[in-house]
């Protein structure tokens, strides 16, 4: 068992549902209609469920595999669902992003991938201000489409609890599209066609990245044969959907009592606490603790041990596996000096954690116009550095959490097309944080397949 420090609330104290109310509480909206939000919480509490505990167990199960170096994850998605991008061509592209670059890592990793979508309940962002001032004119920030509304205005930018209910109706109309793209059959997604390798022209070394694609698609031709009038048999791999839990009342209006007495949040199957509320004594962490649900929570370069120690004590205390999940963002730049000692925190407490890396958030930086990019280039160093990191110090990384479009954006520079500031303008399109496009994503994955060996032996 994992003893919790002095500092930390107790991890065997009474859990309950709204025990989250008593801790602080971050990133929540201001609404200014107490009643109005009553109303939409008894509303949304009545609303079905949007996962059932069997794939929640289901995942914990296979997330315990990828700690034992048995499996790799790869969690990719939106920065930040939008409302009005919720069609079926849009979640067809993302799901074919995820697919592709899913046999790309397990053709070069030699391992089964994970797949998570960031999807079906992404619509909240935590911000690092609450106020947003343009031309001496300020306003409440953009939360996501779950809280308000991106348009600069008033009336916008006003927390509405209706929201909330859309963003579940929202989130159900995306697993309606997972199902139909499930029933039309995944592997469709695979075809030679439905690949965008135009990019290879472009790259340096088409040399050595040309012919593993050409292998990976080989290999899926392959088992498409052997499939024969069973199409998708071999191809078919199960998808999880996660989200930050970000909103705590949405989240515990859908989280419910299963039968055996454990509770579950039923709005995703792995939820996942940010960076920004994170705190061991705050009221994210005291509501994700009592849920039955795998769980993931971001560490940085300002996350001490002890306060990691707390984290890994209150949300895993009985050290069972495929419980937590540690996403581990700190920047290329500050990687190498920081996550060995979060590491080691880990292993002398002999706990039983899945190492995730999210080699976005930490790159991020603003051009001289203000436009929000990262580079492709920092974000493949952060990754290369994060598996040479935890091989030195007796771990594993066990998988990618990336912010990716599987449209043809222009946000994040470089890749093989390199993309340079000027590009950016010609299609940015997410309203938060820049997403990698659907080929410097698929470029990513064909390096990562292609060099993790390598990277993981480097003293």
């Amino acid at each position: 068992m994992l003893t919790p420090t002095a500092a930390a609330p107790d991890a065997q104290a009474p859990w309950a549902l709204d025990s989250w109310r008593s801790c602080p509480a971050r990133q929540q909206p201001a609404y200014d209609d107490p009643q109005a939000l009553h109303r939409a919480l008894e509303t949304l509490g009545q609303r079905p469920p949007l996962v059932g505990a069997e794939r929640i167990l289901q995942l914990k199960g296979l997330l315990a595999e990828a700690q034992q170096g048995r499996r790799f994850v790869l969690q990719l998605g939106d920065c930040a669902e939008r409302f009005d991008h919720n069609d079926l061509a849009n979640t067809t592209r993302q799901v074919a992003l995820l697919q592709q670059m899913s046999q790309v890592l397990m053709h070069g990793l030699q391992l089964p991938v994970i797949q998570v979508g960031r999807l079906a309940g992404q619509y909240a962002k935590p911000r690092s201000g609450d106020m947003e001032d343009r031309h001496g004119v300020s306003l409440p920030v953009y939360r996501g489409d779950s809280v308000n509304g991106h348009a600069f205005d008033a009336a916008a930018r006003r927390a509405d609890p209706q929201r909330l209910l859309q963003s579940h109706g929202h989130s159900a109309r995306t697993l309606d599209h997972l199902h139909t793209l499930q029933e039309a059959g995944i592997d469709n997604l695979l075809l030679d066609e439905r690949w965008s390798l135009a990019w290879l022209e472009q790259a340096q070394d088409q040399a050595r990245l040309r012919p593993f694609l050409s292998q990976v698609h080989g290999t899926l031709r392959f088992m498409r044969t052997l499939a024969g009038s069973q199409p998708g048999e071999f191809l078919h791999r199960e998808m999880y959907i996660s989200h930050e839990a970000l909103l705590l009342e949405y989240e515990q209006a859908l989280t419910r009592q299963h039968t055996d007495g454990r509770w579950f949040n039923l709005a995703t199957h792995w939820p996942w606490v940010g960076l920004r509320t994170a705190q061991p004594e705050g009221a994210h962490v005291e509501y994700l603790r009592g849920v039955a649900n795998p769980l993931a929570v971001k560490v940085g370069v300002d996350t001490d041990p002890a306060q990691l120690r707390q984290l890994l004590a209150q949300l895993n205390p009985g050290n069972e596996p495929g419980r937590l999940t540690l996403i581990h963002r700190m920047g290329a730049a500050n990687l190498q000096a920081h996550l060995g000692r979060l590491i080691d925190t880990v292993n002398a407490a002999d706990a039983k954690v899945l190492w995730l890396c999210d080699p976005m958030h930490g790159n991020t930086r603003s051009l001289p116009c203000g436009t929000k990019t990262r580079a492709f280039d920092d974000i493949l160093a952060e990754i290369a550095a994060a598996f040479t990191v935890h091989a030195r110090h007796g771990s594993r990384l066990g998988g990618l959490h990336l912010e990716a479009s599987g449209d043809d954006v222009s946000e994040c520079l470089g890749g093989a097309v390199g993309l340079q500031p000027a590009d950016l303008g010609r299609r940015y399109l997410s309203q938060v944080d820049p997403r990698l496009n659907r080929d410097q994503a698929l470029e990513l994955a064909a390096r990562v397949s292609l060099d993790a060996h390598a990277w993981q032996q480097c003293p």
